[in-house]
């Protein structure tokens, strides 16, 4: 536990995946953490896939929605090519598509759309009532304590992003975790980040995939892993309400409206501390049961 990366230098080490190396006017190459689980971390291919359509837009236009699919794992150990298309630079909007290959076959793609800043109505839906604010909850340290049988990868890789469970989270044993209709997970990057906009965003989106598909077990009271259920994510749909900064604590609150056929859909929001919804998640994963 004492090895893991964890705090600036794991921060440092994101950075590092999100700084891709441009391989031309609109292509670029990313590389994975050298520790890490078996295929590449969805939300890192995302926040990668955002960088490479963000690096190719005018930077006073800023990213207010992804839409991506995941549709082949991918390898860490190899690097990943990012093609970007400029599907259209209108007055007000810039919309790219990002698609990530290995092996000459895309294992994601994206479609991201940027706006220039504009005033007009403003509104939110309240944020949720009686939730402990991040210091009020264990650390994952604390958590991970209890369960030294389940740690697996998360004894081994860096952890850029203080992740602190509101309520029990999707790894403990079977049947220690009651059903809850929502989860609600306090999150922060685990160290400084420049104060570059596209940045924040796509480390944002890199969190985002962390926890959500987890709401769905949460409806259940399962969990992941042997006992429980296995998953994988199958989309991913992000939009930015307001301005982030990723390195600032954010309650992403989820919940799963509905699971079926072997899927679940998962949706969650983000609030900070004092109450601004600075953005919406929705992702469909694929799920299914494993034996102890």
């Amino acid at each position: 536990m004492t090895d893991v990366l964890t705090g600036q230098a794991a921060v440092d080490q994101l950075l590092e995946v999100l700084d891709l190396a441009p391989t031309g006017a609109m292509s670029f190459r990313g590389i994975s953490p050298p520790v890490g689980p078996q295929r590449v971390y969805g939300g890192q291919v995302a926040g990668q896939a955002l960088v490479a359509a963000g690096r190719t837009v005018d930077p006073e236009r800023f990213v207010h929605s992804l839409h991506g699919y995941f549709v082949r794992p991918g390898d860490p150990a190899e690097p990943i090519e990012y093609q970007v298309e400029n599907v259209r630079d209108g007055r007000s909007f810039s919309v790219r598509r990002s698609v990530a290959l290995q092996h000459d076959k895309p294992i994601f793609f994206m479609s991201a759309s940027f706006q220039h800043r504009e005033e007009g109505l403003d509104h939110q839906a309240p944020t949720p009532p009686d939730v402990p604010g991040p210091e009020g909850v264990p650390t994952m340290t604390d958590r991970l304590a209890r369960y030294p049988e389940r740690l697996g990868i998360w004894a081994m890789i860096p952890r850029p992003i203080d992740v602190r469970y509101v309520g029990e989270p999707g790894w403990v044993r079977p049947g220690d975790r009651p059903a809850d209709p929502h989860q609600r997970v306090w999150m922060r990057i685990d160290g400084k980040l420049p104060d570059d906009p596209l940045l924040h965003a796509c480390a944002l989106t890199y969190a985002s995939d962390l926890t959500l598909l987890d709401s769905v077990l949460s409806v259940h009271g399962e969990v992941w892993g042997p006992g429980g259920v296995i998953g994988a994510s199958l989309d991913h749909a992000l939009w930015f309400h307001r301005p982030v900064r990723a390195d600032e604590w954010f309650l992403y609150d989820c919940w799963s409206p509905s699971a079926s056929g072997g899927r679940g859909l998962a949706t969650g929001r983000m609030f900070t501390t004092d109450g601004r919804h600075i953005a919406s998640a929705v992702q469909e994963g694929l799920l299914r049961r494993v034996g102890g």
